[in-house]
Parts: C-alpha cells; sequence; structure tokens
C-alpha cells in the first residue's frame, strides 16, 4: 500500500480489490480516516483553541474533552511548577508516537473529538 498525503493507494491483502482512503479497510490499514493524518504545523496553543470553540457550542463534547483532560493528568500536578493538571511530557510524546508514529505530531481536533468520545462511551461515563 502506498501513502500519499491523505490519499491511500493499494491491494486489500484480505479481498485483493483496491481501495481508496474513504474505504473502512483503508481507515483500518492506516489508523486513520481520510483528511485525519498528524499534523507538524500549528501549535498545542492553536489545538486547544479550536477545541475550546468546538467545546462551546456543545456541553457534551466539552465534558468529554475535560475528562479526558483530567486522566491525562500527571501524577502530583499540584506539587510542580506550572501548578496545572496538564498531561505528562514523556507520556504524552509517548501517546503521540504509538497513534501516529511520530511523537513530534500534532493530533488533529478531530482525532482528539473522536478520542473523547469513544474514552466516554467505552467506560460509560455520562449515562
Amino acid at each position: 500500500m502506498v501513502r500519499s498525503g491523505s490519499r491511500v493507494t493499494g491491494r486489500s491483502a484480505i479481498s485483493g480489490h483496491r481501495i481508496r482512503a474513504s474505504d473502512p479497510e483503508a481507515v483500518y490499514l492506516t489508523g486513520h480516516m481520510k483528511g485525519s493524518s498528524p499534523n507538524h504545523h500549528g501549535s498545542w496553543p492553536g489545538l486547544a483553541g479550536r477545541l475550546a470553540v468546538r467545546a462551546a457550542v456543545s456541553p457534551r463534547l466539552a465534558m468529554d474533552l475535560m475528562t479526558a483532560l483530567w486522566a491525562f493528568r500527571r501524577r502530583r500536578w499540584w506539587a510542580r511548577p506550572p501548578f496545572l493538571p496538564l498531561p505528562d511530557h514523556t507520556y504524552l510524546r509517548w501517546r503521540l508516537y504509538t497513534a501516529y508514529g511520530d511523537e513530534d505530531a500534532l493530533p488533529p481536533v478531530r482525532d482528539v473529538i473522536r478520542f473523547a468520545r469513544w474514552r466516554r462511551e467505552i467506560l460509560r461515563l455520562g449515562r
């Protein structure tokens, strides 16, 4: 399979048919949906701002994002500056590496939202 940009081309290992980025099998094989690939442009504050705008219009999404952020917080965050419940840098880099193959990747807004919703559903939060 060859991946160029957000387009996936190649042959299915299962059926032998040609696959495209919009096919569910391509999502399974690459781990990304069409138009959803890790970003090396932008910044973490920019990502936070875009997520905040999305959360402002959707209270359910706001709760999903807050519970995911709380779950990722650094242990004993109150004992070290900046005294905020932020994720541990090493842990976050590892999560990005396992998700995108690059510890410096910036996840797309769509992936963060999908993860937060998936987390709520799988843990049955907010029932």
